[in-house]
């Protein structure tokens, strides 16, 4: 199956909006701009530099308590979407009341021309494959980090977050399962955090235990990620790590002990669809 989410403007008041929603749709990205009208920064967060794109593995599909919603005209549901990655999963959530297609008119009609601001939650189990994603040894426990406003959280099984949006207003709340690496130290990957589909940067997650060969001596374990793309690298610790390394060259980087998030720049690669080979070691 090949979803199709239509084309949009990059230079547009709701540009942004649409283009994460296309972004977690698991579809192809189109644009429909007029030559010298596009906003590269925003195509930025869809395209990476050698033109592919950070797809999602499904369809994107409305979470389960959107199912029996009317999140155009109800005045009170948000459209939730979730989509997996090959090590992640992802939930898009919109406020698009106030406008709907009308089966009479055969066209979109405005029937509230001031919607209001809407309030809803967002837990793990949102991403309705997110159990697939994190194996048999899974918790529930899982990091959530928000594309528009930056934050990493840690949730426990069942919990949930809130969110609150005007109209026309979105987050992406990219969800990663928790997985012990080595005795007291958790992980869980993110992605390159300024893409709208951040956990589509993550191509594999290994893990090396404590005394294989790989692993650095006086190391707890290693964690080896591929990745694609290149730009803000981020991804959840419960402790600081020992060092990172990218293609086995040893790189900067920072950690933020309150959240657990450690970040890193990732150069852009020489060739075309390159997997960088990120360790980090703990």
């Amino acid at each position: 199956m090949q979803p199709d989410w239509d084309m949009f403007h990059s230079l547009h008041p709701a540009a942004e909006y649409h283009g994460a929603a296309r972004a977690i749709g698991g579809c192809p990205i189109y644009v429909s701009d007029k030559p010298g009208n596009h906003n590269f920064e925003l195509l930025k967060k869809l395209v990476l530099p050698d033109g592919s794109v950070l797809r999602a593995q499904l369809p994107g599909r409305p979470t389960r308590d959107c199912l029996f919603a009317d999140p155009a005209r109800d005045g009170t549901s948000l459209l939730k979407i979730w989509n997996v990655n090959k090590c992640t999963g992802v939930v898009g959530v919109f406020n698009c009341q106030g406008a709907g297609w009308c089966r009479i008119t055969k066209k979109t009609r405005v029937h509230d021309a001031a919607p209001g601001t809407l309030t809803g939650s967002v837990r793990a189990e949102d991403v309705d494959a997110i159990a697939n994603l994190a194996g048999p040894d899974w918790n529930g426990e899982a990091v959530v980090y928000t594309h528009r406003s930056g934050e990493l959280i840690r949730l426990p099984k069942g919990a949930t977050l809130p969110v609150t949006l005007e109209v026309l207003e979105f987050e992406l709340f990219h969800v990663s399962p928790v997985r012990v690496v080595a005795p007291g130290v958790s992980f869980a990957p993110i992605g390159l955090l300024d893409m709208f589909n951040s956990g589509g940067a993550v191509e594999q997650f290994e893990v090396r235990a404590p005394g294989s060969t790989d692993c650095g001596e006086g190391l707890t374990a290693a964690v080896v990620l591929k990745v694609r793309g290149c730009g803000r690298f981020g991804a959840y610790c419960s402790q600081r790590p020992a060092r990172c390394t990218l293609d086995a060259a040893e790189v900067e980087f920072s950690y933020d002990a309150d959240t657990g998030l450690v970040a890193l720049d990732i150069p852009v690669p020489e060739q075309e669809f390159y997997r960088w080979t990120l360790e980090i070691q703990v």
